[in-house]
């Protein structure tokens, strides 16, 4: 199978790459990450009206791009290299594939940078499953109320609206929230990675009938199993810092006369780093052509997929701080922050351990 990226994925990922080293560099995106508001609205303007890229997965019908899976891989993985504290993936990647069919102004709002999401599907007694349990969304005259609490919505607290899992009986939804609406209320905190998110209440939420955006367990996995897909992406791009960085560092620094990079057993732990990094490409790949496959083949290889860079991620990033000696633990040497990231990524969208359990369960199945 060819892997190799089309001549315009190639020019995407070196204009994206050129833009945030220009506007994104290591001590903007600190100073961005440590501000009150966690993130940059110019920068998020800059990628909507220099780039497009908010738009990259909305139809050209919508004031999209009309982009891929691929395309989408190849932005994720700069925006991983370039440790983006902005709300990317939950807006130009899970909002945009939730709305389809009749919610055309949500999809330009994606394009304009006006719509800024965050997914709130997680809840603190279902241990990563995806489908909602004490979040319940009620039938009234005018539309729907809803009343739960989520937990770890990232981005929460930079978002004008929330995408909210809710079931109406034994059914899973998904609704469209406005952030600042009455009944909903946010517990915000930075992450360990120099993100922001949220734990939020819903009491008595009043949404018009048009505010479910989708319905069924299929949706809502589809839309996790795309986030975790595109998650894996990123990942990609932390890591191929961490070792080049790594590799870079190793170069320089001298003991017993020479740069540790010249002894062999060093050498060895940076081809480790490589072929784990290798690895995962593989299986980030093979999980973004699976996103269009049948419900269960996706789920497999996504899956799959998050068990290898979890791993990868993990021995990568505790190498490139042991390289880095005691310096790697500060904050003003960035393979800590990739490091932070790296961390995060393990865990979102599901555990190794949680994921290896719904491999298994899918093949029994098969």
């Amino acid at each position: 199978m060819d892997f190799t990226f089309t001549d315009d994925q190639r020019q995407l990922r070196d204009a994206l790459r050129g833009y945030l080293q220009r506007n994104n560099g290591f001590s903007v995106r600190t100073a961005n990450a440590r501000s009150a508001s966690g993130w940059s609205e110019s920068l998020w303007r800059g990628l909507a009206d220099d780039l497009g890229i908010l738009g990259l997965l909305v139809p050209e019908a919508a004031g999209g791009v009309g982009g891929n899976a691929t395309d989408m891989m190849v932005v994720m993985d700069e925006l991983g290299a370039n440790l983006l504290v902005e709300p990317y993936l939950e807006t130009a990647v899970i909002g945009a594939s939730a709305f389809g069919a009749g919610h055309e102004t949500e999809l330009a709002a994606i394009a304009r940078g006006d719509l800024r999401l965050a997914f709130a599907w997680a809840e603190a007694e279902t241990r990563f499953d995806t489908l909602p349990r004490d979040t319940i969304a009620l039938r009234t005259t005018v539309g729907w109320r809803l009343d739960g609490r989520k937990i770890v919505a990232t981005a929460a607290p930079m978002a004008t609206h929330l995408l909210v899992t809710a079931r109406i009986g034994e059914e899973p939804a998904l609704f469209l929230v406005e952030a600042g609406a009455v009944g909903v209320s946010q517990q915000a905190y930075p992450t360990i990675d120099g993100r922001r998110a949220a734990d939020v209440t819903l009491d008595a939420v009043a949404l018009p009938d048009h505010a479910r955006v989708a319905r069924g367990a299929e949706a809502i996995e589809r839309l996790c199993d795309i986030g975790a897909a595109m998650l894996g992406a990123e990942a990609l791009g932390v890591m191929r810092v961490m070792l080049d960085d790594t590799i870079a560092f190793t170069k320089e620094r001298r003991q017993f006369g020479q740069a540790i990079a010249s002894f062999q057993v060093i050498q060895h732990r940076m081809v480790d780093m490589y072929m784990q990094l290798e690895l995962a490409t593989s299986a980030v790949y093979r999980a973004v052509l699976s996103l269009g496959a049948s419900p269960a083949e996706r789920a497999r290889a996504v899956s799959a997929m998050k068990v290898t860079v979890a791993s990868a991620c993990r021995f990568i990033g505790q190498n490139a701080i042991q390289l880095h000696g005691g310096m790697g633990m500060t904050d003003e040497v960035a393979v800590t922050h990739y490091f932070r990231r790296a961390t995060v990524i393990e865990t979102e969208f599901g555990s190794a351990d949680w994921h290896r359990r719904r491999f298994a369960a899918l093949s029994r199945a098969a």
